[in-house]
């Protein structure tokens, strides 16, 4: 019991110091967070009206009734997926590259899953019915439900990508070693479980045999391999602009980026050759199924709203994919961003409406709704992304200085703890991270 009140006494005290960590900052830091709350702001506004009605303020209808906002949502849970491509060469492989950044990865992850569960809340019409999937409280009709599932899966991966890097700070913010035995096997669990959400997310729609564009058991690998490709690129983008524009000294060598850049070559190429393997399915076998890829890419009977982002979606996988395979072009900075910019557009269009609108079309009646999100459900969607932006902005206000180790007890007290003292831990001005 005295170990438990002296760890909540910690933890407390980390939690004050933080909350005034994230209030002082540069004018760079103040416009950048004034800015993302302006379109929250605004978000949110367009989303009481939606309230208000329901999903009729949506372009939505009996025809297609998911559309930008389960899009966003099955993207997502991919992007958090994907940090399992930093956890597993770090805590298994222990490759000190990825090492020294694997903490911000999986508060990345945490903020993309809090993104994903805001789209799924929005996609609910009303929030009077969200009481429905809390365990316990509503009725989530498990395990039956796979939505059930995905409730459960979702939050988990979410309580594990908090739990683990904050655990680590308030650790290395009092310069004490990790309990290895105690967090390790959240640790190994976060792995299976970040494939956990994306296959989860994957049976959503492969069971649902009216959907023939969606019932196919290749569905969840086909997935899980995008996600490691869009989740990595934009990890690589973000970690840059946070070695620039951060005014802590924060180790993320090119090293790093470069090997996370090698993986998602791999993950390219079966995303690409996994797609291919569904065309070849259905073009050559000429079923009645086939109508939904046609749609797509052809379009039906004079339809073809969607043909232009598809091929331009292939079109940027493939670039994307060369870049990456050829060490080259992977290993220069330049080529490597546009290979993840390319990446994160082309699998949001490929995954997002790419996926989730031709599922619809032609409906069980044989009519066709080509749907195009209204402005309400754009705006909703960027407050909801400008939120995760913030509490991915906020996390790293904290992370970055813990992990330089100019934010730490040590500096921030008049008088250092006994067990400092006694260790002698504080002779270093940075705290190394994980040394498993």
């Amino acid at each position: 019991m005295e170990k438990l009140r002296d760890l909540l006494k910690e933890t407390w005290h980390f939690y004050k110091k933080t909350l005034i960590l994230v209030i002082k900052g540069s004018t760079l830091y103040y416009t950048w967070c004034f800015f993302l709350l302006a379109i929250i702001i605004t978000g949110f506004l367009f989303y009481l009206k939606q309230h208000e009605i329901g999903l009729i303020a949506t372009n939505m209808n009996d025809q297609v009734s998911w559309g930008l906002y389960i899009a966003n949502f099955t993207y997502l849970v991919g992007v958090a997926a994907a940090a399992v491509l930093l956890v597993i060469p770090s805590y298994v492989y222990h490759f000190k590259p990825i090492k020294e950044i694997v903490v911000l990865g999986e508060l990345f992850a945490a903020s993309a899953i809090v993104m994903a569960i805001l789209f799924v809340m929005v996609d609910l019409g009303r929030l009077d019915r969200f009481w429905h999937m809390i365990p316990f409280i509503g009725s989530m009709n498990f395990p039956q439900s796979l939505l059930a599932w995905d409730v459960l899966a979702l939050n988990g991966y979410l309580f594990l990508n908090l739990l683990i890097p904050i655990y680590l700070l308030i650790k290395f913010y009092y310069h004490k070693e990790p309990n290895w035995k105690w967090i390790l096997p959240f640790i190994l669990a976060s792995i299976p479980m970040a494939v956990a959400i994306h296959t989860v997310t994957a049976f959503l729609y492969n069971g649902l045999p009216a959907r023939p564009f969606w019932n196919a058991s290749i569905l969840a690998p086909r997935f899980l391999a995008s996600a490691f490709c869009s989740g990595p690129a934009i990890i690589i983008i973000i970690f840059q602009i946070i070695r620039k524009v951060s005014v802590h000294h924060i180790e993320i060598e090119d090293k790093a980026l470069f090997k996370i850049g090698e993986l998602i070559a791999y993950a390219m190429f079966l995303n690409l050759f996994l797609l291919s393997a569904e065309l070849f399915k259905e073009y050559y076998s000429q079923t009645v199924h086939i109508a939904s890829f046609r749609y797509l890419f052809e379009g039906l009977h004079g339809h073809n709203q969607l043909v232009p982002w598809i091929w331009a979606a292939m079109s940027m996988n493939v670039i994307a994919f060369i870049i990456f395979l050829i060490p080259i072009t992977r290993k220069r900075l330049s080529t490597l961003n546009l290979g993840c910019i390319l990446v994160i557009i082309g699998v949001w269009i490929e995954k997002g409406p790419g996926f989730v609108i031709p599922g619809f079309v032609p409906d069980p009646l044989g009519e066709i709704y080509e749907y195009i999100p209204n402005s309400l459900e754009l705006m909703v969607s960027f407050g909801i992304w400008a939120l995760g932006l913030l509490i991915f902005t906020l996390l790293m206000k904290v992370a970055i200085p813990i992990m330089s180790g100019e934010f730490s007890y040590g500096k921030y007290e008049k008088e250092k703890p006994i067990f400092l003292k006694r260790s002698g831990i504080l002779g270093g001005n940075r705290v190394s991270l994980i040394c498993l």
